[in-house]
């Protein structure tokens, strides 16, 4: 099979389930200006799935937007550089029950069934071009280079999107709003304070931004963190021709039990949101706590290389500026680097979204509802918003309850509520669903007068037998 043979099977097998019925959604306007019923604000894997979601439940009237340009959506060709996904190749996620929409469909469309047999992982360059081939067939409409700068509530059912594009700025309506921002869409990545406080920018770098690592040939960097990300950098740096490469650990040993795999095959993930809250807090209480170790492959990559160097039991004490370089003093020995690139993570929070900034004061956190146990309790989990199932926020106040109605968070924000769901892989296709279900019954319920008061008033003659045709006649 083709890829263009593909592309007219995907086109059928929408056909086959509906997909280009019209929509039951009532259209609105605001003074004479377009509503649009969704806007998601995101146009990777998340934002994309969302989109599809919903044009599978006939919600037509939507738009995408993303910051990026066209093909930059996501971390895949940006700041991710690992050399593939650490996900299984096979893992059913954004089709949504389309097989030949599948990942799968379209490998072997290109390179046989052979070709996907061969591979062991994704990799992270031909996800990003599959995530661009969803895209186009599926005609999803992105908005590229599109900044959201401010959510707005005009009234319960209705608001306003601030946005930049080009150095323009305008705004959009929309009835309910999907955060398909990420992982770093619901707080920011984290640089410990004694770093930012003690060093130029010049010295440092964290793994989600860009890094001119051509400039960094021949020099001797160091890397804060134990995490995947941590040796991904350390490879990519290597293989960039940095003369070293230190990654420093706080444990005394690496993790080497990934709960991740656990969560795929439990019925946890899918199931997620029937636990209570002290499980839910359990659960990812413990999943922070181990953490996921790096895979295989890309720790012995990095162990091959000659200037590879692990600090375990290392934590960093000090950072110093001199004319030498970057001085890092662990408890064991005092090091001086060119570069230091920091893998230390996020931390998730409403109040460090500036788009959020007028809503964010009505948003419940864990921390709000639920007193965990000192020995599972986690400030750092505390701090997510408390999310239905669905992925709505929850008002903590009257007031709260119309600014946050119709805004979902469906980005990394939602890991405790709704656990690995809408900013990975492995939960995607599990609580895509949920999404649309809930921003399709609001809808339903916005319009619900009307709807209802159209069907009792519905007079449109389907039966037109002739009524005086007799029995014998027949």
């Amino acid at each position: 099979m083709s890829l263009e043979t593909l592309n007219k099977q995907v086109l059928v097998d929408l056909s086959y389930i509906g997909y280009n019925q019209p929509s039951w959604v009532k259209p609105r306007s605001y003074r004479e200006e377009h509503i649009f019923d969704v806007v998601i604000i995101g146009g990777g894997q998340s934002g994309l799935s969302t989109a599809f979601g919903l044009l599978k439940e006939h919600i037509t009237n939507i738009v995408i937007l993303d910051e990026n340009e066209m093909g930059y959506e996501g971390p895949w060709i940006t700041y991710a550089r690992m050399k593939t996904l650490r996900t299984a190749k096979e893992l059913p996620s954004i089709e949504l029950g389309i097989p030949s929409l599948s990942f799968q469909s379209w490998w072997i469309a290109q390179y046989g069934v052979e070709g996907f047999e061969k591979i062991d992982k994704i990799p992270r360059a031909d996800w990003m071009n599959y995530l661009k081939w969803y895209r186009e067939v599926l005609s999803l409409p992105v908005q590229n280079e599109v900044r959201v700068t401010l959510i707005e509530p005009i009234d319960k059912e209705l608001k306003k999107i601030s946005v930049e594009k080009s150095g323009t700025y305008s705004s959009i309506l929309a009835r309910k709003v999907v955060l398909a921002t990420g992982i770093q869409g619901g707080g920011e990545w984290h640089i410990p304070p004694f770093i930012k406080d003690n060093l130029p920018k010049t010295r440092y770098a964290h793994t989600s931004e860009a890094i001119d690592f051509p400039s960094l040939k021949g020099k001797k960097i160091a890397i804060l963190g134990g995490g995947a990300s941590a040796f991904d950098n350390a490879n990519f740096a290597l293989s960039s021709s940095v003369s070293e490469a230190h990654v420093f650990v706080r444990r005394q040993k690496l993790p080497r039990i990934n709960p991740m795999r656990k969560l795929e095959s439990s019925g946890i993930i899918s199931r997620f949101h029937t636990l209570s809250d002290h499980d839910k807090y359990a659960v990812m209480s413990h999943f922070f706590k181990f953490n996921q170790p790096p895979t295989n492959d890309t720790f012995s990559r990095a162990c091959a290389w000659d200037g590879f160097h692990l600090h375990l039991d290392s934590p960093w004490l000090e950072v110093k500026d001199s004319k030498d370089g970057v001085m890092v003093k662990t408890p064991h020995q005092v090091f001086t680097f060119d570069y230091l690139i920091i893998s230390t993570g996020l931390v998730t929070d409403p109040a460090l979204r500036p788009e959020l900034k007028n809503v964010e004061p009505f948003i419940t956190r864990w921390g709000d509802v639920y007193n965990a146990h000192p020995e599972i309790a986690n400030p750092l989990i505390d701090l997510h918003p408390y999310l239905t199932p669905e992925f709505s926020f929850v008002a903590n106040c009257p007031e709260g309850e119309v600014s946050l109605y119709g805004l979902f968070a469906f980005n990394y924000s939602a890991l405790i509520s709704n656990g690995i769901s809408a900013a990975a892989l492995s939960g995607l296709r599990f609580a895509v669903p949920k999404l649309v279900k809930g921003i399709a019954d609001e809808l339903f319920k916005d319009d619900q007068k009307t709807i209802l008061k159209e069907f009792f008033d519905y007079d449109q003659v389907e039966f037109v037998a002739d009524l005086k045709v007799t029995k014998e006649s027949v």
